[in-house]
């Protein structure tokens, strides 16, 4: 995989190379400034940009639109502080084929890169589920029935229990230590999730079921379900 970096803070873009290309990751550029960026991109046509939202003079929505509008199906990824549901829906909206937090864990970001270029998924940081379904919503939410829903009754108890894991945004790992069993039970799960509510990812299968009010409160965990 060969990833371009465009990110105003020279700290962050010299950590973030070191640690993609300590995973065999290969960096091909790593800058600040976003018409350089648009420069670099075109000459060496990676297989994915990483692209900061913040920027001084040219902004990160402005570099994804200019670089949407010259590479099409290049994957733009938003690698962000910023949390706010506006820059979250303008990026999905504007063509970023991911929008990640800078706080995540190194491993979860691996992991979305490979799932962003290696399998075409668009991938949102869990912890932005809720920001996503309120954007669905309208900013309204409709009251469900909960699990009452008829596209969710082909679920198990334990895929509904992951389910509203997965709507809290959390990581295989963590529902696994939750749930006291491994991670391949919890993938297992999770595709079993994604073919039953016919989603792609599990992005979409967390919004419908914060959109369908599946889980209860955000926030409120879920009864714990036993094999």
């Amino acid at each position: 995989m060969r990833v371009l970096l465009i990110d105003d803070h020279a700290l962050f873009r010299m950590g973030l190379r070191e640690l993609l290309e300590r995973r065999e990751i290969e960096v091909v550029d790593a800058v600040g400034d976003g018409e350089e960026g648009i420069a670099l991109v075109a000459r060496h046509q990676p297989d994915v940009v990483l692209l900061d939202m913040r920027m001084p003079g040219m902004g990160g929505l402005d570099v994804l639109r200019r670089l949407r509008a010259d590479h099409p199906r290049m994957p733009i990824v938003m690698l962000t502080t910023s949390r706010e549901e506006r820059d979250v829906i303008d990026s999905l909206q504007q063509g970023a084929q991911g929008y990640l937090l800078k706080d995540m864990e190194p491993a979860e970001l691996i992991d979305a890169l490979n799932r962003i270029v290696g399998k075409g998924e668009t991938v949102v940081a869990g912890e932005l589920t809720a920001v996503l379904a309120r954007a669905v919503q309208g900013g309204e939410k409709e009251a469900a029935e909960p699990m009452g829903d008829a596209l969710f009754a082909e679920l198990t108890p334990r895929e509904r229990e992951i389910l509203c894991h997965l709507a809290e945004g959390q990581s295989n790992k963590v529902i696994a230590r939750n749930l006291g069993i491994s991670d391949g039970t919890v993938k297992l799960h999770v595709k079993a999730i994604l073919r039953k509510l016919n989603v792609h990812s599990r992005v979409e299968a967390a919004v419908i079921a914060v959109e369908r009010n599946q889980c209860g409160r955000p926030g409120e965990p879920g009864r714990w379900i036993d094999d």
